[in-house]
């Protein structure tokens, strides 16, 4: 068996797993309860310290599903490695501190198909986007697969094509993983996500602007390929690093969506 071992275990969230469960059970116990899960969560991928109480509003919504939940879509931007298309790794799992994620390899299979779909580790192998994701669905569920995309230089017609691929029923949910504004003052971070907020209310991706999120290629597939099934997206919470745990004159922003 291939396993891409954990690249910010240790940095981005804890490494020891008894302080990681009950940090990941933290952020979901604060979250408000749900009756139904989405389809599909946008939830943001910064360290625990400064995103994870957001991230926890996100996945607290796909409590629901947890007993039926069988597949994992998971979508996010290359930070580490440019490359063209949408990348999979040739792996089986990924390991995290809390144990293996197996890695849906028919899914995985049905996406090489596509031209604009690559393989390569190496745009795996240090990305944070992913990783960060994978205890929060460990917490979640114990009997999943994901489908580990990453998104480069791609056009979101593209990413919802191999959305809809992987597309499946009520077992597969889709996360996509991004932060939203960079290091602007409060203010203005603020007055830009909210704008970035509204386009995706809208389901209008052709709204944002060119530094909304970094993640704004696979939220613009996913909501192309949510609009086209007559879905809807709504905010679950909006904040940034000077609510959580940073300073105010430089902030990143952090936004938890349903699409359902």
């Amino acid at each position: 068996m291939k396993v891409r071992p954990p690249a910010v275990a240790g940095l981005f969230y804890p490494a020891d797993p008894p302080t990681l469960r009950r940090t990941v059970a933290g952020f979901l116990a604060e979250a408000p309860a749900t009756d139904e899960a989405p389809k599909a969560i946008i939830a943001p991928h910064a360290g625990y310290a400064y995103s994870g109480p957001i991230a926890g509003t996100a996945y607290a919504q796909l409590l629901p599903a947890a007993e039926q939940l069988r597949r994992v879509v998971l979508l996010g931007p290359a930070h580490r490695v440019p490359i063209r298309g949408l990348a999979v790794p040739s792996v089986d799992a990924f390991m995290t501190p809390l144990g293996l994620v197996p890695i849906d390899t028919d899914a995985v299979a049905a996406l090489r198909e596509l031209p604009f779909v690559v393989v390569s580790d190496a745009a795996h192998r240090e990305e944070h986007a992913i990783e960060v994701q994978l205890p929060f669905l460990q917490q979640l569920a114990s009997d999943f697969a994901i489908v580990p995309i990453v998104v480069g230089a791609a056009k979101p017609e593209e990413v919802a094509a191999a959305l809809d691929r992987v597309w499946g029923g009520d077992e597969t949910r889709i996360v996509v993983s991004s932060d939203l504004s960079h290091y602007h003052d409060y203010a203005t971070a603020r007055r830009l996500d909210a704008q970035t907020t509204e386009a995706i209310e809208a389901m209008a991706p052709e709204r944002f602007h060119r530094d909304a999120a970094c993640g704004r290629l696979p939220i613009a597939g996913l909501l192309q390929a949510a609009k086209r099934r007559g879905m809807h997206a709504r905010t679950l919470d909006l904040r940034n690093s000077g609510d959580t745990a940073g300073r105010r004159d430089q902030v990143v922003g952090y936004g938890a969506y349903a699409v359902a």
